[in-house]
């Protein structure tokens, strides 16, 4: 086993032409795949429309329950007779091609305000979703017991344990709970430069995330490129502890400084009545990009402690190995369990990139966490083709980011 899941490389990626797509290679594949396709007992299916230019194409399980797509030969903007309750999505070339080559998600699409649904739900669309990634990616969509855990879910480790154990645990559960990374000391010097840093930040300065309270009021709840604020943090996200825990995953993980900025410094305050400060249930991959860049390693430094009233981080164990909706999933409906994340100040949380995850709303008490991650390394010939890829996906992200409360981002 391994958490490098990368099936897909930029600098490869191929020219996509939806009659073509649609016409000859969908078909093909639905075909070749249809003894691995969930049956509709396990997989409800409502139609999809799907709309390119002047070209309808309808996808549908016929009546003996294979799943087609055809060709509507009718006007684009007449509903397909006998599908009314399908859902009807209108796609430009471009979104196709993204969406064959695994460059985006439906999810994406929305957050980036750019899908267009003519009719249904997103939920029926993402469905479709895990139809197309499952016949052209060969990994089966997720059924009950397809995926083993270990025994003690609620284990933590140190960083003095053994690695095969840790590496093992992370592998299969897709998280760790590291206790005592950093002192008591060093994370009130991070939360006192939290505190000068806020004024620095503003509404639409590009660099932070903002909510309103319930009093009404405006609070700075995520500073990007904090790491330039704080001398402390930038001290131990080059220590040599920090260093190790990329160290765990025995993939290779780098830091990416090419990125522009390595860390984020979240408040996590009570009573957020509008803005994202406890982002809902996604994987870190939800936007798109899977096959190009999972698992990175999404590590969480809890300069407070976390806990059911205070804002701790939730996962979904094994859901990095799961082919489910990346995004807007109500996990009581896997078999996967809910495992919450408690933490004491200095400890860290790690989850890979594509492990369900959410952040719980606190109650009692106000809760500060920095984030920051580990990549895995890309080829060097395929640096800028990538570079360029994550900066299209991230700037798309962002210009919805205070308002979508669906955005699938780091907690």
């Amino acid at each position: 086993m391994t958490v490098d899941l990368r099936t897909r490389r930029d600098s490869d990626q191929r020219e996509v032409e939806p009659r073509e797509f649609f016409d000859v290679e969908l078909p093909a594949l639905l075909a070749s795949h249809a003894g691995s396709l969930p049956s509709e007992a396990e997989f409800e299916l409502r139609p999809l429309v799907a709309l390119v230019d002047d070209d309808t194409w309808v996808l549908r399980r016929d009546e003996a329950g294979v799943i087609g797509v055809s060709r509507h030969e009718g006007p684009s903007d007449e509903t397909v007779p006998g599908l009314e309750r399908a859902v009807e999505v209108r796609f430009t070339p471009e979104q196709v091609a993204d969406l064959v080559n695994d460059q985006v998600t439906p999810v994406g699409l929305m957050t980036a305000g750019t899908l267009e649904i003519v009719r249904g739900r997103i939920g029926r669309l993402l469905d479709w979703w895990l139809v197309l990634r499952s016949v052209l990616d060969g990994v089966p969509i997720h059924r009950p017991g397809a995926v083993d855990l270990p025994d003690d879910l609620s284990r933590s480790f140190t960083l003095d344990d053994d690695p095969a154990e840790i590496l093992a645990f992370l592998e299969t559960a897709g998280f760790l709970h590291l206790r005592g990374v950093f002192t008591v000391e060093e994370m009130a010097q991070v939360s006192a430069d939290m505190d000068a840093a806020e004024p620095t930040y503003s509404p639409g300065d590009g660099n932070s995330w903002w909510a309103t309270l319930a009093d009404g009021s405006e609070q700075v709840v995520r500073m990007q490129r904090f790491e330039q604020h704080s001398p402390m943090l930038a001290k131990l996200i080059d220590d040599e502890r920090f260093m190790r825990i990329a160290e765990l995953a025995g993939s290779g993980h780098i830091v990416d400084r090419a990125a522009g900025y390595r860390t984020e410094a979240l408040f996590k305050p009570i009573g957020v009545v509008n803005g994202i400060s406890d982002v809902p249930w996604h994987k870190d991959c939800s936007l798109g990009r899977h096959s190009y860049r999972c698992c990175s390693l999404t590590v969480g430094i809890s300069v407070t402690g976390g806990g059911p009233t205070s804002g701790q981080l939730r996962v979904v164990a094994g859901s990095h190995r799961a082919l489910v909706w990346p995004s807007l999933l109500d996990p009581s409906t896997l078999d996967l369990p809910d495992v919450p994340l408690p933490t004491e100040t200095g400890d860290v949380t790690v989850h890979l990139s594509c492990t369900l995850h959410m952040a719980q709303a606190p109650t009692e008490h106000d809760r500060r966490v920095v984030y920051t991650d580990f990549r895995l390394p890309t080829p060097a010939d395929d640096q800028e083709a990538a570079r360029a890829a994550d900066r299209r996906l991230i700037a798309a992200s962002r210009e919805t980011a205070p308002q979508n409360t669906t955005q699938a981002a780091t907690v």
